[in-house]
């Protein structure tokens, strides 16, 4: 049975969030007087220290866009599951189609992954692990993918619970 993850706010945690904008679209609808712009962004937050979250936000405003992003994003924190400076397992999963696999990796071996990936991984304070993008580089679809794969994550204590069916502490 597939746990869902519960959604937090930036606030309910006692550290510092830094923000980072990851994309900025410009849409133009032509009008009777000429073109009309707008713009849409996408935030990511991350303390660093395991909790992330993401916004997509539109507005006619480039800085309007990117702060209700932010305010977005800030009511969407995540936790990644880690075990020490990277990921417990390995885990691949598709997104409308992005295809992203997350491999652990050795303590040192630093994040090797794409732009925006990459991003991602470092505001969540993941150190040390490999990634690949294998599909599209859409990048609202690519975070997207991301978070999915963050909710797949489980530590040692969690699958030996659901595999023997009752708590284990080591």
């Amino acid at each position: 049975m597939a746990t869902k993850h519960k959604r937090q706010r930036a606030e309910d945690f006692g550290t510092e969030f830094e923000e980072k904008v990851l994309y900025i679209n410009r849409c133009s609808k032509v009008v009777k007087g000429g073109r009309k712009f707008s713009f849409s962004a996408l935030v990511v937050v991350g303390d660093g220290q395991g909790h992330i979250g993401f916004g997509f936000a539109k507005a006619n405003e480039v800085s309007d866009a990117i702060r209700k992003g932010t305010e977005a994003a800030r009511k969407n924190i995540h936790t990644i599951e880690m075990e020490g400076t990277t990921i417990p397992h390995e885990t691949y999963v598709e997104w409308d189609g992005v295809k992203v696999l997350l491999k652990p990796a050795a303590a040192g071996s630093g994040v090797v992954a794409g732009s925006k990936v990459r991003s991602i991984l470092e505001l969540g304070g993941v150190k040390d692990v490999i990634a690949k993008n294998l599909g599209s580089n859409n990048p609202l679809n690519q975070v997207q993918a991301m978070f999915q794969a963050f909710s797949q994550l489980k530590n040692r204590e969690q699958i030996l619970a659901e595999r023997t069916g009752s708590v284990v502490h080591a």
